[in-house]
């Protein structure tokens, strides 16, 4: 996807989430760290311009909640980022959004770490980019793009925020 389709693609995902919500008054997003939070606020004002209405975005660092720290240890220490939720999430509709959705063990450990701020009425997944491959039981309301990959490639979303440049290219791993 090039950056044009990226955009084309979070106005879709907008344009679907007023379709299927009759007010976006109990609505907020929370994007999951770190390319999940641009996806997030992009969505937060494209549906501000459709409907006039501010939906209140939020930023979930998963870190601690990931069921891979012992097996994977990213180092020493994982780098803890900070969560910026300055909204109750009691008895909201939050739009949880990532940029790739792949095994679900992502969004499991989002949906716990969540949890942990509040009980909200409805939890819904936005993510940019289903790649299959689920090891849990977890399925996005809402998809930019399904795009079939095989396990030995990987789905690269980069973004103006992160890496100056939007786009999403699907990569293979070097061979053995």
């Amino acid at each position: 996807m090039a950056a044009d389709q990226v955009a084309r693609t979070v106005t879709r995902i907008a344009h679907e989430i007023v379709e299927r919500h009759r007010t976006l008054d109990d609505l907020a997003l929370v994007g999951i760290r770190t390319r999940g939070v641009p996806i997030a606020r992009r969505l937060s004002a494209v549906l501000h311009d459709i409907t006039d209405v501010a939906v209140p975005t939020g930023v979930l660092d998963i870190t601690l909640y990931r069921d891979d720290l012992m097996r994977h240890p990213v180092g020493p220490q994982p780098v803890l980022r900070k969560t910026e939720i300055e909204f109750s999430i009691d008895d909201r509709r939050i739009l949880l959004v990532d940029d790739v959705l792949y095994t679900g063990r992502t969004v499991r450990a989002a949906f716990d770490a969540l949890i942990d701020f509040g009980r909200p009425r409805s939890i819904e997944l936005v993510v940019l980019v289903d790649r299959g491959h689920r090891e849990l039981p977890i399925k996005a309301d809402y998809v930019g793009k399904n795009l079939p990959t095989s396990l030995r490639q990987s789905v690269q979303v980069r973004l103006e925020e992160v890496e100056g440049v939007d786009e999403v290219v699907l990569e293979d791993a070097p061979e053995d």
